[in-house]
């Protein structure tokens, strides 16, 4: 290839990128003006039927009469539906509710990121917090509409709540997920439904670690930020043994190694105490200077809190985490939530008293 080749097919490198970011930004403001119609119409509707119309007799008169001027104008796609939706958002958003961004004024619109798409689901999420949290997460990590509904469904926010303690939770709905320590990226539990095997059939480590590879991307978002794949069955020899570690990931937001293995049956002192020789050769072979501590995962049907604590010293790095093939009951998992935080400000009370 001569030069005036390179040159050319430079150029038209540089052009085309130029083009299709001009038509992303283009489709973003696109996205983002439907959703502050949207929201104007929504305001609209409920002012106009604050001033004195009966709800259900609104919804059947006024938004059909409103559809059917609209749709003659501006063509089918204003349906009373629609309306509905827009009414909805509006309640959901408005300053004189609690959205899932910051408060704003009154008379200030809130700021709006995300496509109409991504706020037809989170509309629909009832408690502030939990609406918050996802709303920051699908914008900072670029999640698509497919990538949000999962993470939905999939109970991301209470499987982090159930991970943390008090303070670390109120941050959730605020700041979205922090990844500062090697417990933020422990979840409970981890969903693997993906992963596409059935929870009623036996299956081997080495088909779940087949499933995971196969599924990587999946994977990698349901472990959360920051985290790169390295390595499988990953082999490193001590005292003339060779040992294997299933899976290995680095978390760059920690800047540490991540060690994962994977465990069918009941988990034992003896996994565990693997698993603490894997992090310990990590961090005095692998490990460089500047790196934290490694991390080290069993991932296994049950978990054993209590086996962990009794096995492992106060300060290891060492964690047992569940995965279930299925996606969680979302009610069941609120009520866990609900006991777990009554049970924190009950243990908080008692710890005042007895100060006193």
């Amino acid at each position: 290839m001569n030069d005036i080749q390179k040159r050319e097919d430079a150029l038209f490198e540089h052009i085309s990128k130029l083009i299709e970011k001009s038509r992303k930004q283009a489709k973003t403001a696109i996205n983002t003006a439907m959703v502050y119609t949207y929201y104007g119409i929504g305001k609209y509707i409920v002012e106009d039927e604050q001033n004195g119309y009966e709800r259900a007799a609104y919804g059947k008169k006024v938004l059909k009469q409103l559809s059917e001027q609209l749709c003659a104008e501006y063509g089918n796609g204003w349906t009373v539906d629609t309306l509905k939706r827009c009414r909805f958002f509006y309640k959901a958003y408005s300053p004189y509710q609690i959205g899932a961004t910051p408060l704003p004024q009154l008379n200030e619109v809130p700021k709006f990121q995300l496509s109409w798409s991504h706020y037809l689901i989170l509309m629909r999420i009832e408690r502030v917090e939990e609406r918050r949290f996802y709303e920051i997460e699908a914008t900072q990590q670029d999640w698509s509409v497919r990538e949000l509904s999962r993470q939905v469904g999939s109970c991301l926010y209470e499987r982090l709540v159930l991970s943390r303690n008090k303070e670390e939770v109120m941050r959730l709905s605020k700041e979205g997920q922090t990844v500062e320590k090697s417990s933020d990226v422990i979840k409970n539990p981890l969903t693997l439904e993906f992963l596409g095997l059935n929870p009623d059939t036996a299956y081997s480590e080495s088909k779940l670690e087949n499933a995971i590879i196969n599924k990587m991307q999946q994977f990698l978002l349901e472990l959360g930020k920051g985290f790169l794949f390295e390595a499988r069955q990953k082999r490193f020899t001590f005292d003339e043994q060779h040992f294997f570690v299933d899976l290995v990931f680095y978390n760059r937001l920690l800047q540490c190694y991540v060690l994962i293995d994977l465990k069918m049956g009941k988990l034992t002192h003896q996994d565990l105490g693997q698993m603490q020789m894997y992090v310990n050769y990590y961090d005095r072979h692998i490990k460089q200077e500047f790196e934290k501590p490694t991390i080290g995962i069993l991932l296994c049907e049950r978990k054993n809190d209590a086996l962990v604590e009794l096995t492992l010293p106060k300060d290891a790095n060492v964690y047992a985490a569940a995965y279930q093939l299925y996606l969680p009951d979302k009610a069941l998992l609120q009520a866990k939530v609900k006991e777990w935080i009554e049970e924190f400000e009950e243990n908080e009370e008692i710890k005042k008293l007895e100060e006193d």
